[in-house]
């Protein structure tokens, strides 16, 4: 038996003989997030409490991150102030979680928890790191492709990442556990379908066509704003002075040698960024391509294209923003607002590279998602 035309997919609960959700963790996360995110606050801050009893370890302030300062929003506190502050955040964010995750209560939907939760995911994900994130994500794989000729010389992935920046690592996972946690509180207090939010109230804008022409639009701005970044990197190690003096110029080379070169990789991974951004809008993105062997005409998985990209997306955005901040706070190199734009200038455009590469991507979702296994709607 067929439904009606325009009749929307009713929702059959799995008991009724209607096969229910898959049984991978990955796509049943609507059940299990809040657990998880209330399970993350509970052991950050477990931990604040021992940095509040004067443990070791605590990845805050100018005293345990030297190179926090121009950087870090926290590169001003110290543990004995912030540790009980962490601690008491920490636990009251896990009891906070646990009420978000029960389900059939009177406070689904909550604005006021809702408004919580988002405040959490944001200064968690945005707020508290700081560009190193960005850096260190850009500068791995450049380590680890230089290893064996041992360039840079002197560097490996442990100067990377230490312990301040792993820490961030930790808080941006806190964060998107408290993203989706909140997003699941906010669908089931309007009746939406909590794997894919659809419901019988959403509008035109999700639609796979509607997404399919903002989204192209944020795509292309996302691919222009690197390339800016790009081309002052290149024109550098070219010994073109694009955005810099020719004396700065040169007085970097002398004491760098390499740092042009390595420059010019970052640039290179950042064109490369941007033709990935394309497949958000193109049929390369859904398909893959002829010329990649063992691929070629397979379907591209939706998480393939778009787990990676909100990731940068954060990193994208907490990196800009660190760098407005850096502005307002006139932490900012000398020059870097005048003869010397190309040094700091490019970065300042990424907070507006971060809102339209996830644009982008959300675009992608909208366009790729199909019918929900869930709710049965399309």
């Amino acid at each position: 038996m067929t439904e009606p035309s325009g009749a929307a997919p009713a929702k059959t609960p799995p008991s009724q003989g209607v096969p229910g959700p898959s049984p991978r963790a990955l796509d049943r996360w609507p059940q299990w997030v809040g657990w998880a995110a209330a399970g993350w606050s509970a052991a950050y801050g477990t931990v604040g409490v021992y940095w509040a009893a004067g443990g070791g370890g605590f990845p805050f302030g100018s005293a345990n991150d030297p190179h926090a300062a121009g950087q870090s929003l926290l590169a001003h506190v110290g543990q004995a102030s912030a540790a009980p502050v962490i601690a008491v955040l920490g636990l009251l964010s896990a009891a906070l979680a646990v009420v978000m995750v029960a389900r059939g209560a009177r406070h689904a939907g909550s604005p006021v928890l809702a408004g919580t939760g988002w405040l959490a995911a944001v200064v968690l994900t945005l707020v508290v790191p700081d560009g190193r994130l960005l850096i260190a994500a850009a500068h791995v794989p450049i380590v680890l492709i230089g290893a064996p000729f041992d360039w840079p010389p002197g560097v490996s992935v442990a100067s990377q990442l230490p312990w301040p920046v792993v820490n961030q690592v930790i808080l941006v996972t806190g964060g998107l556990l408290w993203a989706a946690a909140t997003l699941v509180h906010q669908r089931r207090g309007r009746s939406a379908c909590e794997s894919c939010g659809r419901s019988e109230r959403t509008g035109t804008w999700a639609s796979a066509q509607c997404a399919a022409r903002w989204g192209r639009w944020a795509a292309y701005l996302a691919v222009a704003v690197p390339l800016v970044y790009a081309t002052t990197r290149f024109a550098w190690a070219l010994g073109i002075p694009l955005g810099v003096t020719r004396d700065l110029l040169r007085e970097q080379s002398a004491d760098s040698p390499d740092i042009w070169l390595a420059g010019a990789f970052m640039a290179t991974l950042a064109v490369g960024g941007a033709v990935l951004t394309l497949g958000l809008v193109q049929r390369w993105g859904e398909v893959y391509p002829r010329w990649i062997p063992g691929l070629r005409g397979r379907a591209v998985r939706p998480r393939t294209a778009i787990l990676p990209a909100a990731l940068v997306t954060v990193f994208v955005l907490s990196s800009g923003l660190s760098g407005l901040r850096a502005l307002v706070l006139g932490d900012l190199p000398p020059g870097a607002v005048g003869e010397d734009w190309g040094t700091a200038g490019p970065g300042l455009l990424w907070p507006l590279w971060g809102v339209a590469l996830g644009a982008s991507t959300f675009a992608y979702h909208l366009r790729r998602r199909g019918r929900c296994p869930h709710c049965g709607r399309l």
